[in-house]
């Protein structure tokens, strides 16, 4: 019985760990969600890292942004407009224009549309017969498209059945995968929404808008060509080309069928048993593609070179030159439009640049492909390597395959590198690698699992009460957990719920809805702190202490305090905005959050207090007591962020910043300059902070020059300077009411004008 029971505890060196390599093996052949999109977040890495370089090969973007809906109208535009555009595109040189965007309702400003709207009577009946006698937009918009030329419209396929097809103007041709039909591999929709036929009948192209993102709703591929589910006669399913892959033939004036060449075709290399399209031929250029199909955009990242406000071109307002010899999309950024998308280089980026990266690089000859051969290698070296790992660490030990495993990973990256960096192919290398380090692990720490579980644990739990660089520092040097500190140059926060008795008074019935809220507040502030290397000292209820630059050293910690502060008030704003909406959902008061805080900086004693029994990591120091009075003083200046005057120092011109008084805080005799916090370089450079800025200390010289009068009037003006910059009437009220009790009650003639407070 011991012999069989030792066989068996034998056999599980081998057994657990190579029925972990089968099932990552089984993981990367089935391609599950969370393996692509490991494999994913990879190639982003590499994007991000190295972007395509942007070379200005004349695409260009007539954007329907902003400034033009200002300036022209509403969207939709009337189709006059969209003729005069058009015109003016062609003639100022543009070789080929799309459109991201589909025509399919008619022009509801056409003359004889809008006359339906007209009451009826004799007084307009003679009107209204003259004006059905004037063009249709539509058809005099149709007119401009086939009189210019080399003009390609767009459709868009959907899952919403259509009783007519849009038109099919640039088609395909299949090389190679005999018996197999192209819709057996490409995307294949049962509707679309098609342009009028007036319009689609004028184009010299007609294109798919269609763009996939994956997952995680971030773009990496776009179908180059789909088909329609609609049989026609003669040519059957109908297959349409993507917007720049149509463009790419207009402009090349290419033969309207273009070439599909299967993985299996003359000319192609094969080296696997994978099936389906390798590459698409139009005119002189091919376009390699995945095997449904697609196309890899290798990203430059949004560059304002390649737009144009189509109010500009409407205008007449752009440079001689500016079009001649580009290749134009015709889209939108307009936020309300909603044709916006995520990239692996940008979160947010107008659809429309999507097909402008992949125009330029069919110009450019510059394809990112994943070859079909990387799939069939990765898994081959998974299973050579993790089997090596299953059959010989136990014989070999661990140290010798750790070194050959580290020289592989090593080789691995490298090689995916390089292949993307000088050839333009995706290799992964994470998850082969990951799933042998979880072989390796297998082999050579069953026995050690358990126990390193539970350091896990506890390494978990401690995470819930001390910062995570603190806990990492600790499990380092396990000898720092001692009574005793140091004395370090530090910056220190504290923040506090402004009102929160008031609301907590709607929670007596409901404890675990204000703890609820308390959680739901302080989770993302603390976030904020973590997130820029701030440390959180403790939690008072509804009031955080944070602090920077110890365990660890922190360069700049005072501006990383700020930005913290400034990023918890955007958070508070989110978390009131999904409040506001809960309770009007709920038909519910609502109370918003505000919040105060204190920042200040100075030499601070940090360490481990408290007794021999208990003891905390935590701060002590006059700059500590400091902050805490600035948060106090937040709420009597009308400000949410006050800062200390040795922060606004270090902070120099890398904020906006503007100061509030010279106060001698309850507690201490002398006097400080503190400041309040207003928002980040953006604002400290813009005009209006800037105006703001000069009378605010036109105004603080006058105040404390007993100089009344001036200081009224500054005041004043500030109060409107401060509605553009940054909310700070309260401060100003403040101000004024100071002056008038002066007025009635001058200060002493050694008044220096430090305010003295009398409250925390």
């Amino acid at each position: 019985m011991r012999l069989s029971k030792s066989r068996i505890l034998a056999g599980l060196h081998y057994l657990i760990p190579l029925g972990i390599l089968l099932a990552c093996v089984f993981m990367r052949w089935q391609d599950v969600p969370f393996v692509d999109q490991l494999r994913m977040n990879v190639f982003d890495t590499y994007q991000r890292i190295a972007p395509r370089e942007f070379e200005d090969v004349g695409v260009r973007i007539v954007d329907i942004d902003e400034k033009s809906l200002e300036e022209l109208g509403q969207w939709p535009w009337p189709r006059t407009n969209l003729a005069g555009l058009v015109y003016r595109l062609r003639a100022a040189g543009a070789r080929v224009v799309g459109f991201d965007m589909v025509f399919a309702e008619p022009d509801r400003t056409s003359p004889a549309r809008v006359v339906n709207d007209w009451p009826k009577g004799p007084t307009t009946d003679e009107i209204t017969a003259k004006v059905h006698t004037l063009p249709d937009h539509d058809n005099l918009f149709a007119q401009f498209i086939a009189g210019t030329g080399q003009i390609v419209t767009a459709n868009q396929l959907t899952n919403k059945h259509v009783e007519t097809p849009p038109r099919q103007i640039g088609n395909f041709s299949v090389s190679g995968e005999a018996g197999r039909k192209l819709s057996d591999f490409i995307a294949v929709l049962p509707g679309a929404a098609k342009n009028l036929d007036v319009i689609e009948n004028a184009a010299s192209g007609n294109a798919l808008v269609n763009v996939a993102p994956e997952q995680d709703g971030i773009v990496r591929r776009v179908p180059l060509l789909a088909a329609l589910d609609h049989d026609m006669p003669l040519i059957g399913v109908p297959v349409y080309p993507t917007l720049s892959l149509e463009m790419l033939r207009v402009l090349q004036d290419a033969p309207k069928t273009m070439n599909v060449r299967m993985s299996g075709a003359s000319g192609s290399t094969r080296w696997t048993q994978s099936e389906g399209i390798e590459a698409i031929r139009v005119g002189q250029a091919t376009i390699p593609t995945d095997h449904a199909g697609y196309m890899w955009v290798h990203f430059s990242g949004h560059n304002g070179a390649r737009y144009i406000s189509a109010s500009d071109v409407m205008n007449d307002s752009l440079p001689r030159d500016a079009l001649r010899d580009t290749f134009v999309l015709v889209g939108t950024s307009a936020a309300g439009l909603l044709d916006l998308r995520s990239s692996p280089l940008d979160p947010v980026l107008p659809g429309v640049e999507i097909h402008a990266e992949m125009l330029e690089q069919m110009i450019l000859d510059h394809f990112l492909t994943r070859p079909y051969w990387a799939a069939e290698a990765e898994t081959f070296v998974l299973l050579l390597v993790g089997l090596f790992f299953v059959f010989m660490v136990p014989r070999l030990g661990a140290v010798w395959p750790a070194i050959a495993g580290s020289t592989l990973g090593v080789a691995a990256f490298w090689f995916s590198w390089w292949a993307y960096e000088t050839k333009l192919l995706l290799i992964d290398p994470v998850y082969p690698l990951i799933s042998l380090l979880a072989v390796y692990s297998a082999t050579t720490l069953i026995g050690f699992m358990r126990t390193e579980g539970e350091r896990r644990q506890v390494r978990t739990a401690f995470g819930n009460y001390l910062s995570p660089a603190l806990v990492n520092e600790l499990s380092r040097y396990p000898e720092r957990l001692k009574l005793g500190g140091e004395t370090r140059d530090m910056t220190l926060m504290f923040c506090d719920v402004r009102g929160f008795t008031a609301i907590s008074e709607g929670f007596k019935s409901n404890p675990q809805g204000l703890t609820r809220l308390i959680n739901r507040l302080l989770t993302p502030l603390t976030e904020c702190i973590l997130d820029r290397e701030g440390t959180i000292d403790k939690y008072m209820g509804d009031c955080i202490m944070a602090f920077w630059n110890a365990p660890l050293d922190v360069d700049n910690h005072a501006h990383h305090a700020c930005e913290s502060a400034l990023a918890m008030r955007a958070a508070l704003a989110t978390l009131n905005h999904e409040r506001h909406q809960e309770a009007e959902q709920a038909n519910e008061t609502f109370l918003p959050l505000n919040v105060g805080i204190g920042i200040n900086s100075g030499d601070c004693l940090v360490g481990n207090m408290g007794s021999d029994q208990r003891f905390d990591y935590s701060v002590l120091g006059d700059a500590v007591n400091l902050a805490a009075r600035l948060e106090g003083q937040s709420k009597n200046y009308g400000v949410d962020i006050v800062l200390g005057e040795d922060v606004a120092k270090r902070l120099g011109t890398a904020f906006a910043i503007v100061e509030l008084d010279l106060i001698a805080v309850k507690g201490k005799s002398e006097a400080v300059h503190i400041f309040a916090l207003l928002g980040d370089s953006t604002l400290r450079t813009s005009e209006p902070f800037q105006a703001l800025e000069r009378l605010h200390r036109s105004m603080l010289d006058a105040y404390r020059n007993q100089r009344w009068d001036d200081a009224e009037q500054l005041i004043a003006q500030c109060r409107d300077a401060s509605d553009a910059a940054g909310p700070l009437r309260g401060l100003y009220d403040l101000y004024a009411e100071r002056i008038a009790l002066f007025r009635q009650t001058p200060p002493p003639d050694d008044w220096d004008g430090v305010f003295v407070a009398t409250s925390k």
